[in-house]
């Protein structure tokens, strides 16, 4: 679970440092590849909290 944590917390800093990389430089891919790992990011924690959730009302 920890590793979990750590992985999401890093792969959050990772879509940041894409954004402001975007932000520096205007190329588009920077953009793209931010709002990508952010999305998928944000699938498999929400993925995650909700197992964890179910175990608790199960």
């Amino acid at each position: 679970m920890l590793l979990f944590r750590w992985l999401v917390l890093l792969l959050l800093l990772v879509s940041a440092a894409s954004f402001m990389f975007y932000a520096g430089t205007g190329q588009a891919r920077f953009r793209r590849f931010g709002l990508i790992i952010l999305k998928w990011t944000l699938i498999a924690a929400f993925g995650f909290f909700a197992v964890l959730i179910l175990e608790r009302v199960a």
